[in-house]
């Protein structure tokens, strides 16, 4: 059986997140359509990590 590929947007934000999270630089977003999707989790993924939600308590708000 096939999967179904996965929303760009959705992955780009998901990759953007875990990057924020791990309190990597916003230097490494994606160059391309997937650059606003990927900023936008890494902004959330570093409040996340500003307010002490870091390794198993930020990862339940992600929906892979």
């Amino acid at each position: 059986m096939k999967k179904q590929k996965r929303d760009q947007q959705q992955r780009a934000f998901t990759r953007g997140y875990l990057a924020g999270a791990e309190r990597r630089s916003k230097d490494l977003a994606p160059a391309g359509p997937a650059h606003e999707s990927w900023m936008s989790g890494w902004r959330e993924g570093r409040s996340d990590n500003w307010d002490g939600m870091t390794g198993v308590s930020g990862i339940h708000k992600l929906t892979l």
